[in-house]
C-alpha cells in the first residue's frame, strides 16, 4: 500500500493528467497520487524549443512506437512518438497551439454530447490562455497555457504568405477564434523563447501542494476492481509491486495510446482481443482501442534558390555558433522554432463546407525526424487531410508491461481520404507555381516531376510520402448509450463501470481541425470540473 487511500488516482502526467492533478489538488482536503511512467523532464532539450530534434526517437524521451505495416501508405511502417516524461508528448511535440474549429465541436454536440458543443467550450480554452494578444473575448492574458508568437520570421515563408494569397487563401491574425481558414505563422507554447509544456504550465507550480503525490518511473499495470467499481491500481515501481487504492476515482489520462493499453491489461475492451490474449473480462467494451484516428501529412519538398532556409545556415562554418549566441543572448533565432513555423489552412475542393486541408510550412528540408537536414536550400510544404474518414486500433499484443502494443491507423484507406489526399497535392504544386515565390524558381523534388497530377500516382506518391503529424485520438471515444463504440459518456465517465473516468484525447469521438495538444488541454480542464462537480453529488 502507498500510504493509505487517496481520493483520487491520476494515472499518466502528460498534457491532460498534468492539468487533471493540478485542479484535483487545489482543494488541500482532497489527496491526490499522480502517476507518470515516464521520468523527469529535467534535460535541456526539453525546454528548448528545438530540442524536439533530440527528443523525438530517442529512448530517454519518446515512447519509441512504431505502427503496423500500412498497406495506405504502400506497406511503410512508421515511428510513432509519444512522450515519456512529465509533461508527456507536450514536452516533445511541436509546440503548435491550435484549438481547431467551432464546427469540430458543435459536430460532437450533434452527436449528443450536449455539452461539448463551441459555445461550452470556447469559455475553457480561453480561461486557459496566457497569451501574448491579451485578454478579448477569445483569450485571455494571465491564465495557465503560454500562447507565444514566434521570435524568428523567415523571407520564403513570408512570400509563400503572398503565394497563398494570390490563389484564394487569405491572411488570417488569429487562428484561434473558432475559424481557423487562411495563412498565418503559427501561435506556440512557449514563453520569452522557452518550451511551455503541460507540466510547465500545470504540475510544476503545485508540486510542493502537501496533499499532491507524484510517483515518476512507474509503470501502470491495471485498475483494481471490485465487481464493476474501480478501487485503484496496481503499478510496477522499480522491481517492486505497488497497490494504490482510491476512495473516490481512478482516472486515465495517458493518452490515446497507454490509456487503452491500461484498460485492456484490466479487462476492460474487446471481449475477443482479451480472450486471444488470456486476459479476464471484466467489462467488454467492444470500442477500447478502435476507432483511432490521425492526421497524415504529406511532406511535399521543393528546392529553392535566392534565399536563406535553414539547411544552409545549418551547414555553414558559422551557423550553429551563430544561432547558439542568438539563443543565449537573446532567446531568438533557429533555435527557438517549433517543428513547423507557417500555417495556411483552406478547403481541399469548393464542395467542402469548411476548411478540410492544413498546410504545415517549414523553411527546411529532411528525409525524415532523426536524419539530417539537405545540404541544398529547400522547403516543405506538407498538406494533412484535417478531418481523416479512415479508422485504425490500438491493441495489446501481451500482457507484458514492456510490450509495445500494435498501432494500426490504416491511413488513406477510404476513398474520400485517398482523394483528399490527391487533391491536397495538388493545391500543393498550385500554391508552389504562384508568382509570388517566380524568383526563387521553386523545383519539386518530392514527390517530384514525374509524378503526374491524376488521382491514382497523386495516391500512390501519398503513400509515400505520408507520415504521422503525432495527434493519435479516439480510441476511447465519449458516446451515447447506444454507440456500440462508445466508451465514456459525455461526463468521461466509463460506461458499464464506476469510479473510473478517462480524461485525454482518447475520448474524441471525432479528430479536431488541427493540432490536437491545445483541445487535450481543454478536454483535461473541462473533465476535472465535471469530476469536481460529480463529487459534491455524492
Amino acid at each position: 500500500m502507498l500510504d493509505g487511500d487517496y481520493d483520487y488516482i491520476v494515472v499518466g502526467a502528460g498534457s491532460a493528467g498534468c492539468v487533471v492533478a493540478n485542479r484535483l489538488s487545489a482543494d488541500p482536503k482532497t489527496r491526490v497520487l499522480l502517476l507518470e511512467a515516464g521520468g523527469q523532464d529535467d534535460w535541456i532539450w526539453f525546454h528548448i524549443p528545438v530540442g524536439y530534434l533530440y527528443l523525438i526517437g530517442n529512448p530517454r524521451s519518446d515512447w519509441m512506437f512504431e505502427t503496423e505495416a500500412d498497406p495506405g501508405l504502400n506497406g511503410r511502417k512508421l515511428n510513432y512518438p509519444r512522450g515519456k516524461a512529465l509533461g508527456g508528448s507536450s514536452s516533445i511535440n511541436a509546440m503548435l497551439a491550435m484549438r481547431g474549429q467551432a464546427g469540430d465541436y458543435d459536430h460532437w454536440r450533434q452527436l449528443g454530447l450536449t455539452s461539448w458543443g463551441w459555445d461550452d467550450v470556447r469559455p475553457v480554452f480561453r480561461n486557459l490562455d496566457r497569451h501574448f494578444l491579451g485578454d478579448s473575448e477569445h483569450h485571455r492574458a494571465d491564465g495557465e497555457l503560454a500562447v507565444d508568437q514566434p521570435r524568428v520570421r523567415w523571407e520564403i515563408l513570408d512570400r509563400i504568405i503572398d503565394a497563398a494569397e494570390e490563389s484564394g487563401i487569405p491572411r488570417c491574425a488569429d487562428p484561434n477564434t473558432g475559424d481557423n481558414e487562411g495563412s498565418c505563422y503559427f501561435h506556440v507554447n512557449q514563453k520569452r523563447g522557452r518550451r511551455w509544456s503541460a507540466a510547465r504550465g500545470f504540475l510544476h507550480p503545485v508540486r510542493t501542494r502537501a496533499n499532491l503525490r507524484l510517483e515518476s518511473d512507474v509503470a501502470v499495470d491495471k485498475v483494481l476492481f471490485d465487481g464493476s467499481c474501480a478501487t485503484g491500481v496496481r503499478f510496477k515501481r522499480g522491481n517492486e509491486w505497488v497497490e494504490a487504492r482510491a476512495k473516490g476515482e481512478v482516472i486515465l489520462c495517458a493518452g490515446a495510446i497507454g490509456s487503452v493499453q491500461i484498460l485492456q491489461r484490466s479487462g476492460v475492451g474487446p471481449s475477443q482481443w482479451l480472450g486471444e490474449l488470456g486476459v479476464p473480462v471484466v467489462h467488454g467494451a467492444e470500442g477500447v482501442g478502435r476507432n483511432l484516428q490521425d492526421h497524415l501529412q504529406l511532406r511535399a519538398m521543393y528546392k529553392v534558390q535566392g534565399v536563406k532556409t535553414l539547411n544552409e545556415i545549418y551547414y555553414s562554418p558559422l551557423g550553429r555558433p551563430l544561432m547558439g549566441l542568438q539563443y543565449a543572448l537573446l532567446r531568438r533565432g533557429p533555435m527557438t522554432m517549433a517543428a513547423s513555423q507557417l500555417c495556411i489552412v483552406t478547403k481541399s475542393d469548393p464542395s467542402q463546407e469548411r476548411a478540410n486541408i492544413q498546410f504545415h510550412v517549414q523553411p527546411l528540408s529532411l528525409d525524415r525526424f532523426g536524419t539530417p537536414l539537405h545540404r541544398f536550400p529547400a522547403v516543405t510544404v506538407s498538406p494533412c487531410n484535417l478531418r481523416p474518414t479512415s479508422r485504425g486500433t490500438v491493441r495489446l499484443t501481451s500482457t507484458d508491461l514492456a510490450a509495445k502494443p500494435s498501432i494500426a491507423p490504416n491511413y488513406l484507406s477510404t476513398d474520400e481520404d485517398r482523394r483528399i489526399a490527391a487533391q491536397a497535392l495538388r493545391l500543393t504544386r498550385t500554391l508552389m507555381r504562384q508568382p509570388a515565390l517566380a524568383k526563387y524558381h521553386p523545383e519539386e523534388f518530392r514527390p517530384g516531376p514525374a509524378v503526374s497530377d491524376s488521382d491514382a500516382d497523386l495516391v500512390h506518391a501519398a503513400g509515400d510520402i505520408g507520415t504521422t503529424i503525432f495527434h493519435p485520438v479516439g480510441t476511447a471515444k465519449m458516446g451515447l448509450a447506444s454507440d456500440p463504440l462508445a466508451v465514456v459518456d459525455e461526463r468521461l465517465r466509463v460506461r458499464g463501470l464506476q469510479n473510473l473516468r478517462v480524461i485525454d484525447a482518447s475520448v474524441m469521438p471525432t479528430i479536431t481541425s488541427g493540432n490536437t495538444n491545445t483541445p487535450t488541454i481543454m478536454i483535461a480542464a473541462k473533465g476535472a470540473a465535471m469530476v469536481l462537480e460529480d463529487s459534491k453529488q455524492r
